[in-house]
């Protein structure tokens, strides 16, 4: 059994980050492991999750798994964790809570596993090993190449495993991926991060800053060119830091720019830091029509005071700086933000400037939150004194203004033509299809099934706060 420790997971030191390529082993007796059995993920959080999601999915095909779209009929069900916030921990537990049920009613032999950030938490195994002794797999962020072998050992010896490495980490590559979708992908560019805002697990459960060498991510991007793929998103928990520990001179603008040269129709990436986003990014992003017009370009506070309590590394006068910016070079961008209400510290005064800040930038939208305290962090530590009733009306307040923006952002859209990429059936109806605007709106439109996966011009022809719909249209894109 390995643990992981808060204490270990906090190190930074000068090793070097090594590259591995025969880390992921699968021998005959595992391929056959899975053979007349099904699987069940459930993914919670951010998009590197997701991505992670298709590493573990392709893994247990290779060992014969079957997925499986219903729980109850799955013979291993895995539970991909996020650890951002108190509300992802919660019903994670409350799916353990259901999966025990289907052991006592259903099948006793189900295999329950419970992988990514949340299990990369001292406190989280040491909650499982004590109050839940249905949990028979815990494994981390830093090992999901050993997937296969964790699991035999659960399978063989029916005895709990619970392998976490609490690391730096290394870079391991050649998983293989089982994509959700055959036209637009996730390409991780780095993992880790070495900022240590204040109130953020990331860096504890996913390691210092590790970047990939350029080389591998193109070969990757080229290799969906081939494959017919008409959207790359690249990722990372900061991606405009990229290449800052490879000592190489090669960073995120020469990067944009070798992947838009792929011939890829469309490039994103996130999520963005203000401290790192760079003049020459802003070049690069303006030069090449295939990099797509949307920024996230997470904000957290207006309030300097707060920024700084945060240890984000800028003020409220240079976020500003950098958003008017994007805004000058970039006029028929999109961007959107993170605001976390209710800082511990946060006056009203702070929330103003908040407010200030989300009047002048007007976003096209926003995720926005109530701070939630992780174990670990220097902010849970914090002095918090705010009652809760004055977060959630905040909270409402501040998402009354960020809706009234996405709707005006939006109300631009109405009677022009742009490009979509449609990704699939439409949830308002079978004849309609849905797919993202080059700015990442949501449009639905109605057209036939045979125009999935094509990049299409479309009418707006009626405006929502959250979304549009559409017409095909023969015409030009207007901007």
């Amino acid at each position: 059994m390995l643990k992981p420790s808060l204490k270990d997971a906090q190190k930074r030191t000068r090793k070097e980050v090594l590259v591995k390529t025969n880390e992921y082993i699968l021998n005959h007796d595992l391929k056959a492991l899975g053979k007349n059995k099904t699987y069940y993920v459930k993914t919670y959080g951010c998009q590197m999750n997701e991505h992670d999601t298709e590493n573990i999915k392709a893994i247990l095909e290779d060992m014969g798994f079957e997925e499986s779209l219903n729980m109850d009929n799955a013979d291993v069900i895995l539970l991909n964790t996020c650890a951002i916030r108190e509300n992802a921990h919660n019903k994670v537990f409350g799916m353990v809570g259901r999966v025990k049920t289907l052991k006592e009613t259903i099948n006793p032999n189900i295999i329950l596993g419970i992988c990514g950030c949340m299990a990369q938490e001292e406190v989280v195994v040491d909650e499982i090993l004590n109050k839940y002794k249905h949990v028979d797999l815990v494994f981390g962020t830093h090992n999901i190449h050993r997937l296969p072998q964790l699991l035999s050992e659960v399978m063989n010896t029916h005895q709990k495993q619970v392998e976490v490495f609490s690391i730096e980490g290394d870079v391991i590559e050649d998983i293989p991926v089982k994509r959700d979708s055959k036209y637009k992908a996730w390409v991780n560019i780095m993992y880790g991060c070495d900022k240590f805002c204040t109130y953020c697990i990331v860096p504890y459960t996913r390691g210092k800053q590790r970047s990939r060498h350029p080389e591998y991510i193109l070969e990757e991007v080229r290799k969906l060119v081939r494959d017919g793929y008409q959207e790359v998103t690249l990722l990372g928990q900061n991606v405009n830091a990229y290449g800052k520990d490879l000592d190489t001179h090669y960073g995120m603008d020469q990067l944009l720019e070798d992947v838009a040269k792929t011939g890829i129709a469309r490039v994103r990436f996130v999520t963005s830091h203000p401290w790192d986003f760079t003049d020459s990014m802003i070049e690069v992003i303006k030069k090449y029509d295939n990099i797509m017009p949307y920024i996230h370009l997470p904000l957290q506070s207006g309030s300097s005071r707060i920024l700084k309590l945060m240890g984000r590394r800028y003020t409220k006068e240079e976020y500003l700086t950098l958003y008017h910016k994007l805004r000058e070079a970039l006029p028929y961008s999109s961007i959107t933000t993170d605001i976390i209400v209710g800082f511990p510290g946060e006056t009203e005064e702070d929330f103003q400037a908040t407010l200030d800040v989300v009047h002048e930038c007007k976003f096209d939208s926003a995720f926005t939150f109530i701070f939630s305290p992780r174990v670990g962090t220097p902010a849970c530590r914090m002095q918090d004194d705010t009652p809760l009733e004055i977060k959630n009306e905040r909270l409402q307040r501040l998402n009354h203004v960020i809706n009234q923006y996405s709707r005006e952002a939006n109300e631009k859209y109405q009677d022009k033509i742009v490009p979509v990429l449609l990704e699939g059936v439409s949830e308002k109806s079978d004849d309609h299809l849905m797919g993202y605007t080059d700015t990442m709106k949501l449009v639905n439109v109605k057209a036939p099934k045979e125009y999935i996966g094509k990049i299409v011009n479309v009418r707006i022809t009626d405006i929502k706060t959250w979304s549009m719909d559409g017409e095909l249209a023969l015409e030009k894109v207007t901007n």
